[in-house]
């Protein structure tokens, strides 16, 4: 029974995911519309859009559930963590083989990073500099892997820090490779919603000898509010095979070499 209680659970938090992406898709949605789209009945839509405006994902009012500017499904660590996950996967598999060890490495805050661990935890004398307190949690049960987590002001919508002190640390840091990722990407222009991570991003790029720059598809073809320049601040980009085509022509036009990587199916829980 418990089981089954763990399974509806998963069930519902995957529809409630995928309802926050469509309205954040499509900026309003009626309610009655968006029942008909999951296949539920309407005071399930109610419930699903009750829990995510709690939690402060989205907007619900006079039959409409309305998005949140600035790419609201990415300031939600809880879901972050669960989009895209076999995208994340193939994404890590195909950086691993460049992480040597005895270097150091620059990690931002972004959850694409996150399946990288137990390559990281297998390499000897690593030493992993991130503003991620999630990363630095699960490197933490890493024994061979030395974590510095980078602290500043402490955002829960990003579990990770910001501010003067993450960049006056970074600028104290000479990094061997970073491994980064974006929020939103334009025809090869990076974006964030918030400035502060931008001032980490930036920072992270002054300190490393190489960078990485690791998103899937999903983060192709949006607009964030602050930009903070282009792919070519990378030695390369690694995606996925979803990537629309016109977004890898422009990479590929700024003279930046773009890995494609195919996702593989997740098996059956």
């Amino acid at each position: 029974m418990a089981a089954r209680t763990r399974s509806s659970q998963a069930v519902v938090e995957e529809r409630r995911k995928a309802v926050l992406r469509y309205v954040a898709d499509h900026g309003e949605t009626r309610i009655d519309d968006l029942a008909e789209r999951f296949g539920v009945s309407l005071m399930t839509m109610h419930r699903d859009l009750d829990d995510l405006a709690g939690r402060h994902l989205l907007r619900k009012e006079r039959g409409r559930a309305l998005a949140f500017p600035a790419l609201t499904m990415e300031m939600a660590t809880r879901f972050r963590e669960g989009s895209a996950l076999a995208a994340k996967n193939a994404l890590c598999a195909a950086v691993a083989d460049r992480i040597a060890p005895g270097t150091t490495i620059l990690m931002d805050d972004s959850t694409t990073l996150f399946p990288l661990v137990p390559v990281l935890g297998g390499l000897d004398h690593l030493h992993v500099v991130t503003n991620s307190v999630g990363l630095a949690q699960r490197l933490g049960s890493q024994p061979k892997v030395n974590v510095t987590l980078l602290g500043g002001h402490y955002r829960g919508d990003f579990n990770s820090c910001t501010g003067p002190a993450v960049t006056r640390a970074l600028s104290q840091i000479h990094a061997d490779l970073a491994l980064m990722s974006a929020t939103a990407i334009l025809e090869g222009r990076l974006f964030h919603p918030l400035n502060d991570y931008v001032e980490v991003k930036l920072a992270m790029l002054a300190s490393a000898e190489r960078v990485l720059l690791l998103a899937d598809h999903s983060k192709f073809g949006k607009t964030a509010t602050y930009a903070y320049g282009t792919v070519a601040d990378y030695e390369a980009v690694i995606t996925d095979t979803s990537t629309p085509e016109a977004e890898l022509a422009a990479i590929r036009e700024m003279g930046v070499p773009v890995e494609t990587v195919a996702p593989r199916e997740q098996p059956p829980a």
